[in-house]
């Protein structure tokens, strides 16, 4: 049998924390929305975030974009379509649907994006669906469950469901399309390139939604606390996250990335206990176990 060479094993390393640090700042975007939810309204705190992406990003982005502005001509509607669905509807959707329902509901629903993907590319796109993908995706679910459920199966019957929850699942329908549409973008675009003009394009479909929230909903209220929200959502999930996901989706396919969300449970629970002193529990390290065992079998390479 033959050894992985150095060189591989680096190479499997980075895709390995390419892929697994998005859902780490996704987990702490969804703790820092819902603490916020009642002083920032959605589509301002969506619009702010995009806005900080896009100073923090501009810089680095800019010989990119002088570079490419053709092929992002040439790529004009699928642009179109990947900046309105996974950049400016899907926080915003999240965002709004955090305001009426729980953090419980929540991350379940969010563990359906890789079912989706899974679903929609089989259907619309006639993506191969292997046996170990199934088996690996069907465990790594079973491990959201045993954490959000806390080990017992029988919560499924209590949980109820709210406007906020559909909100929140049209949510992730639309991740899963932009995962298969950044597909049909070449990889050779550069990809902070590109995450610069997915968030250009969403800041002028947010700009008429922020208006008409300013004119018939509340003020957001500024302080220091939502301050320091508004700059996390702003550099961690969207600038870091954005750029390392469509970079996981472009070397390792939008299957294998889209099961990487289910480490948003893991983490969510871990941050849970650094920064609210929650304990842990058994189901814990039963769930985290799961899905560890789960991303494995999925993402290991096919020996045929």
């Amino acid at each position: 049998m033959n050894t992985p060479a150095p060189s591989s094993r680096r190479a499997a390393l980075i895709l390995l924390l390419i892929l697994a640090l998005p859902p780490l700042f996704w987990a702490g975007n969804f703790i820092v929305a819902r603490a916020v939810h009642a002083q920032i309204p959605p589509v301002t705190l969506s619009l702010g975030r995009w806005l900080i992406a896009l100073l923090c990003i501009l810089p680095f982005a800019f010989s990119a974009l002088r570079r490419d502005y053709r092929q992002y001509w040439q790529y004009r509607w699928r642009l179109l379509a990947v900046s309105t669905v996974g950049v400016a509807a899907f926080n915003t959707l999240v965002y709004t649907g955090l305001h009426d329902t729980t953090a419980t509901n929540g991350t379940l629903l969010n563990s359906c994006i890789p079912i989706f993907i899974l679903l929609f590319g089989a259907l619309f796109y006639k993506l191969p669906l292997q046996a170990r993908q199934v088996l690996g995706l069907a465990l790594s679910l079973c491990g959201v469950l045993t954490i959000i459920f806390q080990g017992e199966w029988s919560h499924l019957l209590k949980l109820k469901f709210s406007h906020g929850d559909l909100i929140i699942l049209l949510a992730m329908v639309c991740w899963a399309f932009y995962t298969l549409w950044l597909r049909e973008l070449p990889p050779q675009l550069s990809r902070i390139g590109l995450m610069a003009v997915q968030i250009m394009i969403a800041i002028l479909l947010l700009l008429p939604l922020y208006f008409w929230e300013r004119a018939v909903g509340p003020a957001p209220q500024w302080n220091t606390e939502t301050a320091w929200a508004l700059a996390y959502v702003g550099i961690f999930p969207s600038v870091i996250a954005y750029t390392l996901y469509i970079t996981g989706v472009a070397r390792a396919g939008a299957a294998k990335a889209g099961l990487f969300i289910h480490l948003m449970p893991v983490f969510g629970t871990l941050l849970a206990m650094a920064f609210l002193a929650e304990s842990f529990q058994l189901y814990h390290l039963l769930g985290i176990a799961a899905i560890l065992c789960g991303l494995t079998i999925s993402t290991r390479p096919s020996t045929a």
